[in-house]
């Protein structure tokens, strides 16, 4: 009988200890039939699946197998070689018909049991027909369910991957081994400069700006920039806009009840007026509420200070945005006086120091875990629940997934645990850092996570000198027109959103366990439209992508400061 013969390419990863010298056996599956299992041997010998390593083999087939459905990968240990952990890349198969498929992988094979992949081109589940692909998928899925489950972390907040540490998450979503040991070098690499600096575990008080600059060991030419200017109001006025929490400040129409500023207070000699600059849209406001009664931390046995100021600010004639007026706490009172620049130096130096310090606390906590961190958690563990590895939005969103779980995972035990680094150290660490994560969700919506909306709600679409909403816009359209051109190619209609299953699940899921069933939100609850899908899709890149990077490293200085 006469065969024929199926050419067979397998690309193993350039990842450090991709390689393997195991015996690894293929079988082909088709629609008209499939392969026997055949092991992959080449005149390479054992190096054939060694890291960056790309090798052809035979398989032969008694007949056609018709379209390739998926393929079974499996690897045994050779001899007294022990099992060595394996990172194919994808597989090529190119058919008697002269039709070449391609599978991707891009996953880690740890065991001697059988893998299915499937054939890489993008289905949704409602043309999936062949009952192979049916079964293939709804078997991954339920592999996938057990593998990825959630845990609620604290009431209140995002739920979360439930996982111990890293090593019990699956091989395909920890750090490779190049960024486990970039990831522990920089964290050696920061103690050992502090330990060599004495200040590592450094009790006593710091007597001069000699010990805070000896703290500051990672020079940089921003962070010489900002040791030179802190003091000074335009660049206080300016890190609003363009440092690493650009998400509080809002044009100010109406003064709040409780911030009793008056004209006279901030305009000298009666030169202008604060509702006729309101109109101008020129007065602009930082509200942190949020941080109200919250119970502040105790740090070597004292109590520390954390402050809920209100922060009056004023664009000037030159275009600059000059603080004019702070209140540290939400109550007016003889002892919470409003602080003004003609104050004494030190007095208006230290109201500047509580906002910068009140700032920190609702960065870390509110814009940078809550806002990038923990809802990229949510999207990612909702994806990889819901959607297999086939579908289209899977081949969209997993690479904006990379190291979410592992880098949260640790971010939970080494930072925000009872022991962590944020629990010991911050003002608001403790109890008081889970009644701001609570209040933060609380009052999270939609439209704060699309920078077009969000912008226009705060009135910030024509203040001067704003990069993080001139690079964002710009970053915002250029993501909306490439997930667009994607999904678009794959959704002509409406009806197919709303019949596609799995995405609605996807969805779903994200509305219970990251924003909590809450419909305040305004978190779709399922998808009806592709322009609602390509939103959302939209606002899940920004927010893992180039919302983190903006929040977690600030913007450009400008040259004209």
């Amino acid at each position: 009988m006469k065969m024929v013969n199926y050419e067979v390419t397998v690309f193993t990863g350039s990842l450090d200890h991709a390689t393997t010298y195991n015996d690894v056996y293929i079988k082909l599956m088709g629609t008209d039939g499939e392969s026997c299992r055949t092991q992959l041997r080449d005149y390479k010998g054992s190096s054939a699946f060694a890291r960056g390593a790309v090798s052809s083999f035979t398989v032969p087939c008694p007949v056609s197998i018709g379209k390739l459905l998926l393929i079974e990968l499996d690897k045994q240990r050779f001899s007294l070689f022990p099992e060595e952990d394996w990172f194919p890349d994808k597989v090529e198969i190119k058919s008697p018909e002269e039709v070449t498929y391609t599978v991707p992988i891009y996953r880690w094979i740890t065991d001697s049991k059988v893998h299915r992949f499937r054939e890489g081109t993008a289905l949704r589940v409602f043309e999936d027909n062949h009952r192979l692909g049916r079964y293939s998928r709804d078997k991954e899925l339920k592999r996938r369910k057990e593998e990825y489950r959630w845990e609620v972390y604290k009431e209140g907040i995002p739920h979360c991957i439930k996982a111990k540490n890293p090593c019990s998450l699956p091989p395909e979503v920890r750090f490779s081994f190049t960024k486990t040991i970039q990831f522990a070098f920089t964290a050696i690499t920061g103690m050992i400069e502090l330990k060599l600096e004495v200040l590592a575990n450094c009790k006593k008080k710091w007597k001069d700006m000699h010990h805070l600059n000896r703290a500051f060991w990672h020079k940089t030419h921003m962070a010489d920039y900002v040791q030179e200017h802190w003091k000074e109001d335009v660049f206080f006025g300016y890190q609003y806009l363009n440092g690493i929490n650009p998400m509080l400040i809002r044009r100010c129409t109406a003064l709040p009840s409780n911030f009793p500023v008056t004209d006279d207070m901030v305009f000298l000699h009666g030169q202008s007026r604060l509702e006729e600059e309101m109109k101008k849209g020129n007065i602009f406001l930082a509200d942190y509420k949020i941080l109200d009664g919250v119970k502040q931390n105790v740090i070597n046995r004292k109590k520390q200070y954390l402050m809920a100021p209100l922060v009056l600010l004023h664009k000037t004639p030159q275009d600059q945005l000059m603080p004019v007026a702070i209140q540290l706490k939400q109550t007016p009172a003889d002892d919470n006086p409003i602080f003004f620049p003609t104050d004494s130096e030190y007095d208006w130096l230290m109201a500047k120091i509580f906002v910068r310090s009140a700032d920190f606390n609702i960065h870390e906590l509110n814009v940078h875990l809550l806002r990038t961190h923990l809802l990229a958690e949510v999207f990612t563990v909702s994806l990889l629940r819901n959607v297999p590895m086939v579908h289209p939005l899977y081949k969209l969103l997993i690479h904006h997934t990379r190291y979410t779980l592992q880098i949260n995972i640790l971010a939970r035990l080494l930072l925000i645990s009872k022991t962590g680094v944020f629990t010991k150290y911050a003002a608001s660490g403790g109890e008081g850092m889970i009644t701001i994560l609570r209040r933060s969700m609380s009052s999270m919506t939609y439209s704060s996570l699309c920078i077009p909306d969000d912008i226009a709600e705060r009135g910030l679409e024509d203040v001067p000198n704003f990069h993080y909403r001139d690079d964002g816009l710009r970053l915002w359209d250029i993501i909306s027109r490439f997930v667009q051109g994607v999904l678009g190619h794959y959704y002509k209609n409406d009806a197919e959103v709303k019949q596609d299953s799995e995405l609605q699940k996807w969805i779903s899921d994200i509305f219970v366990h990251g924003f909590l069933s809450k419909k305040s939100t305004g978190i779709p609850q399922s998808f009806t439209s592709v322009a609602e899908l390509v939103k959302f899709v939209t606002m899940v890149i920004f927010t893992s992508s180039a919302q983190h990077a903006a929040v977690s490293s600030g913007q450009a200085l400008s040259i004209h400061m």
